[in-house]
């Protein structure tokens, strides 16, 4: 991991290419690679949800009652729209990882929220203990102060960026 500045702003690496030792900015090169491919990779994934949806989506309406979905319809389509929106948070994990100015803490705060209560809303209480609904809203409450506290802007902060 490295950290600098350049024209004073703080840049963040976490696998330089250029390193002390050849072997080791040769193996960030070849990272650098592979994330790029799972980045395409995810695009796919985005692409191949979205048809999913769409699938869900016909088949509970063209079914008996025709137009009609039911509760557990409904759940399970707000799951395969929530899965799309959890990979397109991952595609920008994936992408903000390879850049040099951003240290992306807070999306990735976000995507593991954005899961977790994925699996929340999408719960069939009655196929749960207790002790793991009560551990998922741990979970959530646990993501949910974090996110919070990481994106709190000290007052000092919060009075400047509004009087420009």
């Amino acid at each position: 991991m490295e950290i600098g500045e350049i024209n004073n702003e703080v840049f963040h690496e976490e696998l330089p290419s250029e390193h002390e030792d050849r072997l080791i900015g040769f193996l960030h090169r070849i990272i650098h690679v592979a994330v790029k491919v799972l980045a395409v990779l995810m695009v796919f994934v985005i692409i191949w949800g979205i048809g999913d949806v769409i699938m869900v989506l016909y088949k509970r309406l063209m079914a008996p009652p025709f137009m009609f979905l039911s509760i557990s319809d409904i759940l399970e389509t707000f799951g395969a729209f929530l899965a799309v929106l959890i990979a397109i948070e991952i595609f920008l994990n994936i992408t903000l990882y390879v850049r040099k100015d951003v240290i992306a803490i807070k999306l990735v705060i976000a995507t593991g929220l954005m899961a977790v209560a994925r699996k929340a809303i999408v719960f069939d209480f009655s196929k749960h203990a207790p002790e793991h609904i009560f551990a998922t809203a741990a979970v959530i409450l646990a993501l949910g102060i974090t996110y919070w506290l990481i994106s709190k802007k000290p007052k000092k902060e919060r009075v400047l960026s509004s009087t420009m």
